[in-house]
């Protein structure tokens, strides 16, 4: 690693001036112990060579090699007995105790836990490296738990909202009968709205589940996208909107169900943002092995910053024009999931004041 990468890394300088503290350590603590054994060698050679002097007699010079021998590699041991009880195991101890408080700060709650991790702890390192992995883990969980919890608050406190005051409004005696008819259309809209949500929520939490019914079968791509085309027609006949439709006869395996709900998603969308007088392309091609689909729209466009998220739970690109047509965030997230349960990919591609496409690839079938 170069000067420059350490210098973009934070906290990289105090890292590597702590490695080079461990490795010395290491070095001095290996010398010690060599150090130790001369130490021990020469204390038995000069304990029995007194012993030897003060009784007068002296073995064989090979017996006096293995006693000085054996007796070194007693005091070697014991010393090394000591110091795994009182310092090896100590450390060891207080190790497995900076895991076990981590796991429980994490089931407390609290994920912003990091044991360090440390290759003179062998085979525990892997654990190490879990358990921080686990943390961040269950800490970008907790965050999005949060998040959804604070998004769902927030789409069900507005239209709540409305209804309670349009309700109190409609206790007054003197408001007139049209008056009176606005704002009770204005709490159906509302109810509407909340049950539009409630219903999105349960799809897309029975879609997350693994266990929504999902049944493949041959469908002809082209007839259901034209069946939905139709179906929609008093929206795009309203707004005198020109459907532009060319697809070509393919057939792919699918869950008729939901990929009517992908089609109904995206082409409502393109009729909401579609100015009067627009026009909506519904475009059916079939490539190697696939089939893909482009809608299009000449509305007012989605900008690049919202393209990235604009799959994501509750997103809306334009929060103000969303809530005025009754969106909740939640419509291209499903036809994400569904997508995606159909091993296929949708992507969009848009310029602001221009419009938007929207592509969608799945399998064809064989």
């Amino acid at each position: 690693m170069n000067r420059q990468a350490l210098k973009e890394q934070p906290g990289a300088p105090e890292k590597a001036k702590k490695g080079r503290k461990e490795r010395i350590f290491e070095y001095l603590f290996g010398a010690g112990l060599f150090t130790l054994i001369i130490v021990y060698l020469l204390l038995c050679f000069f304990v029995t060579d007194w012993l030897y002097t003060r009784i007068g007699k002296r073995p064989d010079e090979v017996y006096v090699q293995l006693i000085n021998s054996v007796g070194s590699m007693f005091l070697w041991g014991f010393t090394m007995a000591l110091l795994g009880k009182y310092y090896f195991r100590n450390k060891q101890m207080e190790f497995f105790r900076t895991m076990v408080d981590a796991v429980r700060r994490m089931s407390r709650g609290d994920f912003n836990v990091s044991v360090e991790r440390d290759p003179r702890n062998g085979p525990f390192v892997e654990l190490v490296d879990s358990i921080n992995d686990m943390a961040v883990e269950l800490g970008q969980l907790e965050q999005m738990r949060q998040e959804f919890i604070s998004n769902v608050s927030h789409e069900i406190q507005s239209p709540l909202t409305s209804i309670s005051g349009f309700s109190r409004a409609l206790k007054n005696d003197n408001l007139g009968e049209e008056e009176r008819k606005h704002y009770l259309d204005i709490i159906e809209a509302e109810s509407k709205r909340l049950s539009k949500l409630s219903d999105n929520l349960l799809k897309l939490s029975s879609l997350e589940s693994q266990h929504h019914p999902f049944e493949l079968k041959s469908v002809r791509l082209d007839k259901q996208l034209r069946n939905h085309i139709l179906a929609c027609e008093p929206q795009w006949v309203d707004k005198d909107i020109e459907m532009d439709i060319d697809m070509v006869p393919i057939t792919i395996m699918a869950d008729e169900e939901l990929l009517s709900q992908v089609w109904t998603n995206i082409i409502h969308n393109a009729i909401k943002f579609t100015p009067v007088g627009g026009t909506i392309g519904v475009y059916v091609t079939g490539g190697t092995g696939e089939a893909v689909v482009r809608i299009t729209d000449n509305g007012i466009g989605i900008s690049a910053d919202d393209q990235a998220h604009i799959f994501e739970r509750f997103y809306k690109a334009d929060k103000s024009r969303n809530r005025a047509l009754g969106g909740s965030g939640l419509g291209l997230s499903i036809v994400k999931k569904i997508i995606d349960m159909h091993q296929g990919s949708v992507s969009v591609s848009s310029q602001i004041g221009e419009g938007t496409t929207f592509t969608v690839r799945l399998p064809a079938a064989e």
